[in-house]
Order: structure tokens, then sequence, then C-alpha cells
């Protein structure tokens, strides 16, 4: 006989031997002896998590003249002909190349026949997301009043696709992903079965690499099982999954943590010179990126998920690396893996993103350092400050007379910045109504554009007056004016943010929203006689007229619209 994939040699045969949907399998089998079983149920869930396996088990037990304990004998003839698949009161269905209306008529029409050598006539529909909505609807009736000797299963990966009228009309059970201890454990009996050796983290590795589908860790093992000649290595389950090894991804972040530039890049050539696939390398990196971030909080977790092989040099890691650098890491590798999808070339990717990850955790350090001396000053100066108010306090307990006046001590805060008047008045020139609205428009879809720092920066900021070559922006908060002043990398982003949306890239110049009103009527005296008709537009005073009605009726009830 031609060998046969592992997936269909340890295909589950009753419902104990299906991994990691115990509460679904106990339901079912209570259904059956309890003789409660519905005639429609809908089986849905990631591929390979066993609902073919449960709907032909189901099949088998209803069946069965046998049963026990809600589990089919798998020695009667019914049973022996269902596993065989030759029995005609057993009908599967691929709704992905039977998915139109005259099939689904057809099963109508040969529903109503009582089945020929079986209790029950069952039929499993896989894929049934698939099916038109013709079929769809031609299979409603027959779905909520089946003839009593009819059951229907579907499956499907899809549940979203099928529609709410088929799903009311069932008895939905959700299989879950199934975890890589239940996978491991299930590999580990199978090789032991057939006599032959492995490596544990061989198959931790394939465990992982399976993302909760028994069907691909077995489709896995099979591949290496013919690589490695009946023994399974980690070398070769490596070299099948395409994934690298967890010393190679700890030193790769330990040179990253380290700031080691040239490290990690001749790390990342062994990676792809051993014919490593790019995306898959990157997707190691967050799923260790995660365990490191994770193990800080919740070490339980990472154990079970790693299946209990964390090592020494990963809770070094875990210790050494700070909260947000991880965060920072994983943004960067996942905007790193959206590229890869774009590109014919992924080594460039990786080299640009080991870089990236380098400096970034060198460039928070440098920042980390730079302030702890602002800090440790501003704390030495309040504890200087707070000895002299003791000192009074003292001086007044003892007297009873206030203590003579201490000197002044400096501001910590830096003195207010001085509005550019220079810079403004060039942009009030050129100012137009219709370049302010403008921008005014695009904003918020500007301010999309940045970060989350430099949005949050931002939050407090409108657009005053514009022209082609500035814009004028107004901050109802001195201090986050001084910030955005000393942040160049904002203004930049924002100067390029406009080059894309409007065409153009106008100089940004900041003004507190408090001095805004006196340097517009500053301009507008000292330019009186030379302002044109557009700067007059933009910035002008407020007509006499619009004056005295305020001072007459009060500006809360007026309401000014321009010609």
């Amino acid at each position: 006989m031609a060998y046969q994939a592992l997936y269909r040699v340890w295909r589950p045969q009753r419902f104990a031997d299906i991994v990691g949907q115990e509460t679904i399998t106990q339901t079912l089998r209570n259904a059956l002896e309890a003789h409660q079983t519905s005639h429609a149920y809908l089986f849905t869930g990631p591929r390979g998590t066993g609902k073919t396996s449960a709907a032909k088990i189901f099949a088998k037990a209803i069946n069965c003249p046998n049963l026990k304990d809600g589990e089919p004998c798998n020695e009667c003839p019914s049973c022996l002909a269902i596993t065989a698949g030759t029995l005609n009161d057993v009908i599967e269905i691929d709704a992905a190349s039977n998915n139109g209306v005259d099939e689904i008529r057809d099963i109508r029409d040969k529903a109503k026949y009582a089945p020929t050598s079986a209790p029950y006539k069952v039929y499993i529909i896989d894929e049934v997301h698939m099916l038109s909505t013709g079929a769809f609807n031609a299979l409603l009736k027959t779905l909520e009043e089946p003839p009593s000797h009819v059951v229907f299963i579907l499956a499907t990966t899809e549940p979203h696709k099928v529609p709410l009228t088929i799903i009311s009309r069932t008895q939905r059970f959700d299989f879950q992903r199934i975890s890589a201890q239940a996978i491991y454990s299930r590999m580990s009996y199978i090789l032991q079965e057939k006599g032959i050796t492995f490596e544990e983290p061989a198959l931790k590795t394939i465990a992982k690499a399976a993302e909760g589908g028994m069907r691909d860790a077995l489709s896995v093992l099979d591949q290496v099982l013919s690589f490695s000649d009946n023994h399974v290595t980690l070398e070769n389950a490596l070299q099948v999954t395409g994934s690298a090894a967890q010393k190679l991804l700890a030193d790769y972040m330990q040179a990253v943590q380290a700031h080691n530039t040239p490290q990690a890049l001749e790390l990342l050539q062994q990676v792809l010179a051993a014919g490593k696939d790019a995306g898959r390398f990157i997707e190691d990196l967050i799923e260790y990126s995660r365990d490191l971030l994770l193990y800080q909080q919740a070490p339980a977790m990472v154990e079970q998920i790693e299946l209990g092989s964390v090592d020494e040099q990963f809770k070094q890691l875990s210790q050494a690396f700070a909260a947000a650098d991880l965060y920072r890491a994983i943004d960067v590798l996942n905007d790193s893996q959206q590229q890869l999808r774009f590109t014919n070339h992924p080594d460039i990717y990786l080299e640009v993103a080991t870089v990236k990850l380098c400096q970034t955790q060198a460039a928070a350090t440098t920042a980390t350092v730079a302030a702890v001396p602002e800090t440790t000053a501003e704390i030495s100066q309040l504890q200087q400050e707070l000895k002299t108010l003791q000192q009074q306090l003292t001086t007044l307990q003892t007297n009873g007379t206030p203590a003579a006046a201490p000197a002044a001590v400096a501001p910590r805060r830096a003195a207010k910045q001085h509005t550019n008047v220079a810079a403004i008045y060039p942009v009030l020139d050129h100012a137009t109504k219709d370049s302010l609205q403008q921008l005014k428009s695009i904003w918020a879809e500007l301010l999309q554009q940045l970060t989350v720092q430099h949005r949050a920066l931002m939050r407090a900021s409108k657009p005053v007056a514009a022209s082609h070559d500035g814009v004028v922006v107004s901050f109802d908060s001195d201090f986050l004016l001084d910030r955005a002043n000393s942040n160049q990398e904002m203004v930049d982003a924002l100067e390029n943010g406009l080059d894309r949306l409007v065409g153009y890239t106008p100089k940004i110049i900041f003004v507190p929203q408090d001095e805004w009103p006196q340097v517009r009527k500053s301009y507008i005296k000292q330019h009186q006689r030379t302002k044109t008709p557009e700067a007059e537009s933009a910035v002008a005073e407020k007509a006499p007229v619009i004056s005295q009605a305020e001072t007459l009726f009060g500006a809360e009830h007026l309401e000014i619209k321009n010609d």
C-alpha cells in the first residue's frame, strides 16, 4: 500500500482522540448518550483543529448500535464503512467545488429518501461559506425542517461569511486553536508509537510553527521525518519550518540591546546565508520581543508559551530591556514586516530594520542619560528651598518674628520665549484668507500623519495666518509652545506633511495664543499704508461699526459674516 501522510493515518477515530477541544467533544458525547441530538450543526474554527474529524466521528456515533459513553465502537459494519468512506448514508460534500443552486437542490431532493443501511443519513458540508447566495437560500427550508432521519453538519473556517439565517437554524460549536503543549504531546505520542527517536526542542519548534493547527504540525513532522531519515532533530526542524534558533534570536536581541550594530548585522547575514525566510525571521523576532515584554509581567505565561524552554540568557535579556524599548522594537519590526510584502529585496529591509533597532535603542539611552543631570539639579534646588523654608519656620517659632527674606531663588522654569515678530511679519505681508482656510481644512489630517508623541504636542495648536511661504500657528499652552519650538524633528515632519497635502512647504512659526492679537495689532499699525488687500483681509482689525455694535449689544449676540 502507498505511504499515507501522518495526519491521515492518525486522524482521530473517537472523540477522546480529538486534541484540545474537550468542551465540544464532551457536549457532543452527552447529547448522544441522552438521545438529544440536533438536526443541524455548525462547526467553525481555524484549519486543522478537528472540525471534519469531529463531524465523521459524530456520524459514526449516531449510527453506531454499540454506542458506549457517547463513543462509537469502531468495530461494527457501520463504523468500519464510515471510516473507510464507503457508507452511502454519510455524504461528504466540498462546498468549494459544489457551491451552486443545482447541487444543493439535489441534496434537498435526496434527503427526503430514507437511509439505506444506517439509522440516519448524515450530510457533511465542508467549507460551507463557499456556497453561493442562491445555494444558501435553497438550503434554508430543508435545514429548518429536515426529515427526522437526516442530520446536517456544516463546517467552515470563515463563519462570518455564513448567513445569519443559516446560523440560527444550527447548533454552533467554535473550535479553538490547539495549544502548543497539546500539539507537542500528540506528536510525542505518535513518534513513540512508531518507535521513532526525536529531540524535544525539535518537536517544540514544530508545535510553535503550527500556530494551533494539528494537521499543519503533522504535515511538518512528515517533512522532517523524510528529511532526517526517521530521526527528528532540531536542525532539520528549523530547516523545514524556516525558523531561527532561539540562541540566534537571543544573540541578535542582545546585540540590539548593546547598540552593537556590526554584530547585529553579522548575525543577520548568518540568517540570510542559511536560507531562512525573511518574513519568518521578522515574525520570530516579534514573537521573541513579545515574550521578553510579557516575561517582565507574567513569567508563568511565557513559560507555558515557550513550553518550559526559557533559558538564563532570555531571563537576563528580559531584565536588561526597558518596556519602552521593546515597544519601539516591535513597532519597527512590524513596519518592516509590512514593507516586505511589496519588495523583491527583503534583505535590504532587514538590514535597515537592524540598524534602526540599534540606533533607536542608543538614542533612547542617550536621551535618558542626558535627562538625569537636569533632574538631579532640580531635586537639589528643591531640597535647598525646603531647607530655607525650614530655617524660616524655626526662626518664627523661636522669636515670634519673621526672618529676613531670603535671597530670591532662581526660577526653575526657563524664561518665556519672545514671539519671533521678524519671522511673522513677512508671512502677514502675503497672507490670504484662502491660504488660511486651506490649512484649516487639512490641519486635522496633517496631525494624523505625526507620531503619537508629536500629535500630543500639537493638540493645543491651530493655524491663525497663512501665505504660500509661511504659516503662523498659535498655542494656548506656553509649555507646549516651548517644547514645539525645540523639537526640530516634529517641525520637519509638519513641513513634509504640508508638502504632501498642499503641494508646497511653508515655513512654520509658532506664537502664543494670548500674544497673537497684540502681534496682529502691531503689524496693522506699522503697515497701515503699505499693506496689501490680501494681508488686510487676513489680519485686519475689527471695523468701527462692529466695535460699536459689540459695545451696544454685546459680542455674544453678534454673528459676523463676510461678503
